[in-house]
This record gives C-alpha cells, sequence and structure tokens, in this order.
C-alpha cells in the first residue's frame, strides 16, 4: 500500500509499548504488538517517555505511540 494517501481516512490509535532494553525498544514493541491485530500501519508518532525504576536503576522502558493507519 502506498504512504500517501489522497482521498479517504486514516484512523488514530494510542498504545503503550513497553521494553527492558531501550526507548527505542519500546516503540518497535508498540508498532510490532499493534501490526498482530491491525493490516496497514502507516505511521507512528512517540506522545512520551516514561520508565519503570527500582532500587535506584531504570528496569523497564514505556513510550506512549499513536499509532496511524488507512480506515478500508
Amino acid at each position: 500500500m502506498n504512504d500517501y494517501i489522497e482521498k479517504g481516512a486514516i484512523k488514530v490509535i494510542e498504545v503503550i509499548g513497553v521494553s527492558d532494553e531501550s526507548f527505542e525498544d519500546a516503540v518497535s514493541q508498540a508498532v510490532k504488538k499493534a501490526a498482530e491485530s491491525i493490516s496497514g500501519i502507516t505511521g507512528v508518532e512517540v506522545h512520551s517517555w516514561n520508565a519503570r525504576v527500582k532500587d535506584g536503576e531504570v528496569v523497564q522502558y514505556r513510550a506512549s505511540c499513536k499509532i496511524a493507519f488507512v480506515v478500508k
């Protein structure tokens, strides 16, 4: 499918990706998991970042993402 849409509609959902590795991996996890049930994802916008901290160490990275896809 072409990334450019001339007519039609795009739907946006919000998903929080979670990773033990990095913020970038958290974004990848959000897209990967969304793609399991949504086809035609055309873009992702990172809305915010946050992390879980335990004993002074970051133990989990989270990325709140808006995922866009074409409405069929």
